[in-house]
């Protein structure tokens, strides 16, 4: 396995110089993209509709092309669900991610060309390994698997021939054969629909390889952990998988959960990669050591543009390409992609940390926010403000959601939140004094509205019994895969049903 080892490191490290190229010619990289995507495209009925053989530059493609979200790209995506081909890209797509973003009811079916799958999605999976291999040379992590936590996978029976799943599954089912050499469990354990049975399941698969990496959700594999840990009678995961060296995690911040997984995984030699990839599209990746950055991958065939928040509601909002913006600034993402997305806003927003490279930090999503007020808080102020009360008060956090408290009568409105602790705070008061006092030191709109309780009074937070988001989430029908717990939303739906299980 050494050879094999060293073979496959030096094979993926090949790929740094073509990395470094997009990072020195950002936008000479960006345009040819936006260039081959809508040639690529001008004979689809989008393509016609929008004469793509005339746009020339991005101002035109702009200009002519409105902004787009998932429900005015509905009625074409449903269509494609039922195998009609050429409407939003050229290339047959056969397979739909499935996303909900969140917990709610809708879901949406995103389309995965095949150009997608090799060209961003593989692509990226990809770098994240040259990266890891180009930051540590000596890496052994060939040596054994990458144990992941995928998706469920169904037909969808509108058309035989037309496929969806979790974007996890959909890639699976899709590896190529030496990939699928090297992960871990077997594909029908992985892509089971029964999270309870499938995380046992994962567990009894899993305890006798040699894992040498970690794939998944910081929540979902923590779950997988103590399962592990419980079955074997183990203290950590290293004590299971000696070998293990790298965890690669996406999807929501991994800072409250950081200190948990150095108590599974007791090592200073433990590697934690973040991505950032979603069913649109693969956008980021960690490529600096101790570092929160991500950079962001130009040659995926995506083209980006950003749009200031403060324009979000705009009739006709004005759109940014990378040369006009500007560092810590919040910034609504809007993709052009190799499956047919055009100009689509995928309700992420992120803040530029550097312009040379082009590096990035995720801040939240356009729709979670608490604004009920005019205070403007979004996840990145309530993560800054929850680890800072974290570390005044010893705790760590499992979960939690937030939401606004409204006006009553001649009482001030408030922020309610449902906090689920895996280690109680030692003064939960004063849990509650620090995460109030930093959103006051990092917001100013939340500070004008908390002056002297006139428009926000101090926080209102429960402390929630242990499993009550895993109970929330079951009794949804929406346990593992990407089904997150909303971090903050401008109305009381979810809180006041998570309230209902206290």
């Amino acid at each position: 396995m050494a050879i094999v080892n060293s073979i496959f490191t030096w094979y993926m490290k090949k790929r740094i110089h073509q990395i470094e190229l997009f990072m020195k010619y950002p936008l000479d990289v960006q345009e040819e993209w936006l260039h081959t995507l809508i040639s690529s495209a001008e004979n689809t009925e989008w393509g016609k509709l929008y004469d793509y053989k005339s746009i020339l530059t991005a101002s035109q493609f702009k200009e002519r092309v409105p902004i787009q979200n998932y429900d005015t790209l509905k009625p074409y995506i449903e269509r494609m669900l039922k195998g009609e081909q050429n409407i939003l890209w050229p290339s047959e797509i056969k397979w739909f991610a499935k996303s909900s973003g969140t917990t709610s009811d809708r879901s949406k079916f995103i389309p995965v060309s095949e150009e997608a799958l090799e060209e961003c999605h593989f692509k990226g999976g990809k770098d994240m390994i040259s990266i890891y291999c180009n930051n540590r040379p000596s890496t052994q992590m060939f040596t054994g698997k990458g144990l992941v936590l995928g998706g469920s996978h169904q037909i969808n029976q509108l058309c035989d021939d037309i496929h969806y799943g979790d974007l996890s599954a959909v890639l699976i089912k899709n590896l190529p054969m030496w990939a699928e050499y090297y992960r871990t469990p077997d594909i029908s354990i992985a892509l089971m629909d029964n999270y309870e049975e499938k995380m046992d399941k994962m567990a009894e698969a899993t305890i006798k390889e040699n894992v040498t990496n970690i794939s998944g959700v910081p929540t979902w594999t923590i779950v997988l952990a103590k399962k592990v840990l419980e079955m074997t009678g183990k203290k950590n995961l290293l004590e299971v998988w000696p070998n293990l060296e790298l965890y690669f995690h996406g999807a929501v911040n991994f800072t409250p959960y950081r200190e948990q997984f150095k108590e599974l995984i007791p090592s200073d030699e433990m590697y934690y990669l973040e991505t950032y990839n979603a069913s649109e599209g693969f956008f980021g990746i960690q490529d600096q050591d101790n570092s929160e950055e991500l950079l962001l991958m130009l040659d995926y065939g995506i083209f980006y543009e950003f749009l200031a928040l403060e324009n979000l509601d705009d009739e006709n909002p004005k759109t940014l390409s990378l040369e006009q913006v500007e560092l810590h600034k919040n910034y609504a993402i809007i993709i052009s992609t190799n499956a047919g997305l055009w100009r689509y806003l995928i309700g992420d927003t992120v803040q530029f940390t550097s312009i040379s490279p082009f590096r990035i930090k995720i801040t939240g999503r356009t729709k979670h926010f608490i604004n009920a007020f005019g205070e403007e808080i979004i996840i990145d102020n309530a993560e800054n403000a929850l680890t800072k009360a974290c570390a005044v008060t010893s705790a760590k956090i499992k979960d939690y959601t937030a939401c606004p408290i409204y006006f009553k009568g001649e009482k001030a409105g408030g922020h309610e939140w449902i906090i689920e602790f895996e280690t109680q705070p030692n003064d939960f008061n004063r849990f509650v004094d620090v995460l109030d006092e930093t959103l006051r030191e990092i917001n100013s709109d939340y500070d004008a509205k908390r002056f002297k309780d006139m428009a926000l009074c101090r926080p209102k937070v429960h402390n929630a019994p242990k499993d009550t988001f895993y109970k929330w989430l079951k009794a949804r029908g929406k346990l593992g895969g990407q089904h997150k717990v909303p971090r903050l939303a401008n109305d009381r739906q979810y809180v006041d049903e998570i309230l209902e299980l206290l």
